[in-house]
């Protein structure tokens, strides 16, 4: 497999990262256990993807459909009385398809501690139109350093997803 970086466009039309970020911050109480007691991850997978779904929505000026969530990785439990914050953006755009990194912090409701990283994701969401049809995209413009890195390296799991994808629908056709 032969990976190649495509450094982020320097001009024209397109936005910033900053202009479609979103955190969303939510105490998580019992309703939203599992029969461990915990945070089900469920929920924890429906904040990361309502919340890409706006940031995407919002970087494209229209609704967006989630079209793979991968890389995602929970690292810590989530308890009653936590507070969940997720914090997303653009780290990539294409035509019609943009990627939206996701991380999952939170902290206590009643402490004044520093939030740990409890989940992970990337998730690529595909603008549509009022019929369902993909649409273009404003291109993504990395303001910063930061923003550039996490461009390229959506560029690489972008490449490895496409890799990927190829490869099982092969694998599907052969029987």
């Amino acid at each position: 497999m032969t990976t190649t970086i495509v450094s982020p466009p320097d001009v024209g039309d397109g936005r910033p990262p900053s202009a479609s970020h979103l955190t969303l911050s939510q105490i998580m109480d019992q309703h939203h256990t599992n029969l461990m007691g915990t945070v089900h991850g469920g929920r924890i997978l429906n904040l990361i993807d309502s919340v890409a779904g706006v940031v995407a929505a919002r970087h494209s000026d229209g609704p967006a459909v989630t079209a793979a969530i991968d890389e995602t990785a929970f690292l810590r439990a989530v308890r009653v009385g936590d507070v969940v914050h997720v914090d997303a953006r653009i780290t990539w755009a294409g035509r019609s398809s943009m990627e939206v990194a996701v991380r999952v912090t939170a902290d206590r409701w009643d402490r004044a501690v520093p939030a740990d990283t409890v989940a992970t994701a990337h998730l690529v969401m595909v603008a549509v139109d009022n019929a369902g049809r993909p649409r273009a995209v404003p291109a993504l413009l990395p303001e910063t350093d930061d923003d550039r890195r996490r461009y390229r390296e959506a560029r690489i799991r972008r490449e490895h997803r496409l890799t990927l994808r190829q490869a099982l629908l092969q694998h599907t056709t052969e029987g």
